[in-house]
């Protein structure tokens, strides 16, 4: 006798994750006939010819003997302590290896510790835009995401006496993503002051999302969260995935600090979770020590003259060029989050733009209301591909929006 489908859960009606959606699925349809696609969606930067470090790579490499069997569900002692040691020079307090938690990436990390905090209906703050990972774990976790604006006019940055309005007696926790994923947005020390101010007054948990921490342009300057923050819980997440261009290793970390008697709790939670997950990838977490200890890459390609910042200057100068976009210039992260404006934003659909953008020029970008950004105009971009091809992008893209403008303005006219 026939079956109706098996039921899935129901909360996850409520999640979207379009850096890997529809888009992303028409798209490997258009790759399967042949089309050569730009897929600008991801911050995959080994999809774009970088590689992981080699002092990197051999230690992983040299250690593959030692990787068989599992290790302790916190992480490799060896891979805590660097992190550790990278926190204590921070001024992170209490910063030691026992409150250092290795998982397969960040985002497993997000994951295991949402899952630690949340009970059924407790809220987290989250920013809009934000990295829809955030969102997506709250809500699968039974919590409540609440958005504070991080608003263009504004660099992207946001109002900490807005944020103090949104807590109620059910937030649990305020997250920070600093440098930001979507926008590109480096937060500067007085803003993450009040941040902390807001969670110290209402008991919050702060959790730091900073993966991109070393990646910044024109001399903007990274602050940590966790320093600051004192004896205020704070969660800092960090990883190989970005700054040492190593995504497919899975390697993140996560550092619990703050007053011992408040967080102890959250630690036990974590690890008990961790050690249900048994262990994180073993291989990836040797070539931590290498990575915080060995020499520094990231620079090169983010200074006057590196790839990086000669694709950022590529994406401002095509929107500077553009009649239809207008970009906050992004100070850290490998983004750049521009928006639609004149006529050819009328009547705007971000969906249907990255639709027609995909199916007419060959070029995947994310819409901007992926990143829980209502009625956006905005659509992000990774700044990974060469200069030339991201200024072939954008002549692409101005194309699209300037047949949007011309017939924005023969509707005017009929």
């Amino acid at each position: 006798m026939p079956h109706s489908p098996l039921p899935t859960r129901e909360s996850l009606r409520e999640v979207r994750y379009d850096i890997r959606g529809e888009l992303s699925r028409r798209a490997r349809e258009l790759e399967g006939q042949g089309r050569q696609l730009v897929r600008l969606n991801i911050g995959n930067p080994g999809a774009f010819g970088f590689r992981a470090p080699d002092h990197l790579q051999a230690a992983l490499t040299g250690h593959v003997h030692a990787s068989d069997p599992y290790t302790h569900q916190q992480g490799l002692p060896l891979a805590r302590e660097a992190v550790a040691a990278v926190h204590r020079e921070r001024g992170t307090p209490n910063a030691c290896a026992e409150r250092v938690f290795i998982g397969n990436g960040v985002s497993e990390l997000i994951d295991i510790s949402l899952r630690a905090l949340l009970n059924p209906g407790e809220e987290v703050l989250l920013p809009s835009p934000d990295y829809p990972l955030w969102s997506a774990a709250t809500i699968l976790n039974q919590g409540r995401p609440v958005y504070y604006r991080c608003a263009p006019e504004n660099g992207f940055l946001p109002d900490p006496d807005e944020i103090e309005r949104l807590v109620t007696p059910r937030t649990r926790a305020l997250v920070v993503i600093n440098p930001n994923n979507p926008t590109g947005a480096n937060y500067p020390p007085e803003l993450l002051h009040r941040l902390v101010d807001i969670a110290a007054r209402h008991g919050l948990l702060l959790m730091a999302d900073e993966i991109y921490d070393g990646i910044l342009y024109d001399g903007a300057e990274f602050t940590p969260l966790a320093p600051l923050a004192g004896d205020v819980p704070c969660l800092s997440f960090g990883g190989l995935s970005k700054v040492w261009r190593a995504c497919g290793w899975r390697v993140g970390w996560a550092v619990l600090s703050g007053d011992p008697l408040r967080v102890g709790d959250l630690h036990h939670a974590m690890d008990l979770l961790g050690a249900m997950r048994l262990c994180a990838n073993v291989p990836g977490q040797f070539a931590v020590p290498a990575a915080l200890q060995g020499p520094e890459t990231i620079r090169e390609l983010t200074a006057p003259g590196g790839r990086l910042h000669a694709s950022r200057q590529a994406v401002i100068a095509g929107c500077a060029a553009s009649e239809h976009l207008s970009l906050v210039a992004p100070q850290g992260a490998l983004y750049a989050f521009p928006e639609v404006m004149g006529q050819a934003a009328e009547g705007f659909d971000d969906q249907a733009f990255a639709l027609e953008l995909l199916e007419t020029e060959d070029v995947l970008v994310v819409p901007g209301s992926g990143f829980n950004v209502p009625g956006s105009r905005h659509f992000r971009i990774t700044l990974l591909p060469e200069a030339g091809l991201v200024r072939e992008v954008f002549t692409r893209i101005d194309r699209v929006l300037s047949h949007r403008a011309e017939a924005a303005a023969r509707r005017q006219v009929a």
